[in-house]
């Protein structure tokens, strides 16, 4: 597990005297945003795309889900899968990482993630009438799933008035 930057490389599509985008900025679009989008793969080659809460934490974008659910049953035959956000507006950027999910068992690990969580999602996750209220509790104890996707290549899409596409790719782990 590595918090180390990525190298960008701003891509041949972007508009001309278009800029990379920092890491910083792209995970800062992570970081505020409120869903991300996963996409797995089903066993018959089909793809499967879901919205759900993610955080930045461990080096990598974390989740939770139920290991019932179509998402941990699809990253249990092929842990390769893709997480995007952004806007669905033509300004803004966009983010797509792409990696591969492990199950995080390790305790500590988890207490940290759940704080990444709380700390992104606040009320939501933490208090009474929040949606999520006791997800914490929840993932630390081990009865939700909570996956890391070890980001392998990723991209920031800039858009209007400035189109750009900037490629990171991590380190060899």
């Amino acid at each position: 597990m590595s918090d180390s930057e990525p190298d960008a490389v701003l891509g041949p599509f972007s508009s001309p005297g278009a800029r990379a985008t920092p890491w910083a900025s792209a995970l800062a679009v992570l970081g505020e945003a409120e869903v991300c989008w996963l996409t797995t793969v089903r066993p018959d080659g089909r793809p499967h795309v879901t919205p759900l809460l993610a955080a930045w934490s461990l080096g990598g974008v974390c989740f939770t889900t139920g290991a019932g659910e179509r998402k941990a049953r699809n990253l249990e035959r092929n842990p390769h899968c893709v997480l995007t956000t952004g806007t669905n507006t033509l300004t803004g950027t966009d983010v797509v990482i792409e990696g591969v999910a492990s199950v995080v068992d390790e305790p500590s690990e988890r207490v940290r993630a759940v704080g990444d969580f709380e700390r992104k999602y606040g009320a939501h996750l933490t208090e009474p009438e929040g949606a999520w209220y006791r997800m914490g509790e929840a993932v630390i104890a081990g009865d939700v799933r909570l996956y890391r996707v070890a980001p392998a290549v990723g991209f920031a899409f800039g858009k209007l008035p400035v189109s750009s596409q900037t490629r990171y790719t991590w380190p060899s782990r």
